[in-house]
Formats: C-alpha cells, structure tokens, sequence
C-alpha cells in the first residue's frame, strides 16, 4: 500500500475501535470515568482490567461508529479533562503496581476555545513527563491515526507498536499540505513526505513492533505480544524500567545524525 493508501484505510468507517479491542482482548474490563477537576471526557476511555489472569490498566482514545456516537465521542479528539483522566488512572496503576496499556486513534487533540482554556497544552504536557517517569510498565499501541500531541499525550511508553495500517505523525498529510503548497488537495504527496506508515516508522527507530491485522490472528497477536512484553518489563528495577524508557526517547534519531 502507498502511504495514502495507509490513511484511508486508518480513517476507515469501519475499522475497529479502542473499545472494539478493549472487549476482545482483555476481560472484566471496569471503566472508571472522570478527572476529578471537570468533568468526563468520552474520548477516552479508562479502567481495569485482567489480561489472562494479570490485572492491568487500559486507556483507549474512542472514535466510536455511527454519527450520534462519533460525535459524542467528539470523533477522538480529546479535551484536557480526558487527559487528565488518563493521567489519573495511570498514577493509580502506578501505586497498585499495574501494567499500563494504552490504544491510540485520534487526529489530535480538541483545538476548541474551552479546551485551550482549561488548560489543552499543559494537560498534554503533564502527561508528557508524569509517563516519562512512571513507575510501572508502560504500552501503547497506534491503532488508526495517531496524530500529534493528542497522540503522544498516550504514547511516552516502553515500547510503541503500531497496527500494520495505522498512521503516526506530527501533523494530519491534509494540514501538513496547507502548510508547505496551501493546498489541501496535495494530501497525497504530503503522506509520502512525512514518513507516517508503519513500515517507515519501524525503519526509523520510532517504534518496536508492526502487528499484522489479519482478523483472525489479530487479536490472539495482540495478546500474545502484550504478555511477553507486560512479563519483560514488570521483571525490571523500578530504575531501569524508567531509564529504559527515558533512553528510548534519547536515542531516537542518532543513528540519522550519525
């Protein structure tokens, strides 16, 4: 597929969502809602679940499907009040010592006037270095879109994997177009430019894992990947997990430099 190609099918109407894979791979799932500052935030989702018999805590950007639902979701993107939402459930992962699992799919955070004034940047921001420190296995999977801080406000994880057709990238190929030819419509060679595919980003050094979406292995993929992983990193120092996950981050683009 070409990297347009990737997008459409990342966008696509039906395409699975976060609580779609939530259900499917893990059991007893328990959302918890709210922030505790404002209000509750329906573009992500946040609780507890098991994955096998192992307790972990999942946060999911929701898209949802139809209209009414999309729009209640507010289409993925986030306000300040599901980051911090997020934020919170991963400070308690943290003191009862669970894994956190994260499934990323939004074009980037809600740029409205009420989420700029409670404060959209600094959420974001705080999610940005609380996960950079936390205490406790971190893993986030790009699901469809992953765009911009939106998506790295879920994504200062361990490792990052990415669905075989999901995106990731600093800017939308349409936004990204504006900019360098003021022209929306050259969102095709805008997609080749950014370098947003799986396959590029795993080229990179951005991410670990690319998971093939063949439906009938993609979820046992899932869960299988994420047993190793949750298993690997919960056997790390609390020190060494954190640097791990600090060097990670460092050492992206020194083999570019080089």
């Amino acid at each position: 597929m070409k990297a347009y190609e990737r997008v459409a099918a990342a966008r696509a109407n039906n395409r699975f969502t976060a609580l779609d894979l939530i259900g499917r791979v893990f059991t007893h799932f328990m959302e918890m809602r709210g922030d505790r500052r404002f209000g509750d935030d329906k573009a992500i989702v946040a609780g507890i679940a098991y994955l096998n018999m192992t307790p972990v805590t999942v946060i999911g950007i929701e898209k949802g499907h139809d209209v009414k639902e999309r729009s209640m979701r507010n289409f993925g993107s986030a306000h300040p009040e599901g980051y911090r939402k997020a934020l919170r459930q991963m400070k308690l992962a943290e003191k009862f010592k669970r894994p956190v699992v994260c499934f990323v799919d939004t074009s980037g955070a809600y740029c409205g006037i009420g989420a700029e004034e409670r404060g959209q940047g600094q959420a974001i921001a705080e999610n940005l270095v609380e996960m950079s420190g936390l205490k406790t296995p971190i893993i986030s999977i790009i699901i469809g879109e992953g765009g911009s801080g939106g998506a790295l406000a879920l994504s200062v994880a361990n490792e990052v994997w990415m669905l075989e057709n999901s995106i990731y990238s600093v800017i939308s190929p349409e936004g990204c177009a504006s900019i360098l030819w003021k022209d929306s419509s050259k969102a095709r060679e805008a997609s080749e430019c950014l370098k947003l595919t799986a396959e590029d980003l795993s080229e990179l050094g951005i991410i670990e894992k690319i998971i093939p979406e063949e439906p009938s292995e993609l979820i046992n993929n899932i869960k299988t990947e994420l047993t190793k992983a949750i298993k690997k990193y919960s056997a790390m120092p609390l020190e060494e997990l954190t640097e791990h996950r600090y060097k990670r981050f460092r050492n992206i683009g020194e083999d570019l430099i080089r």
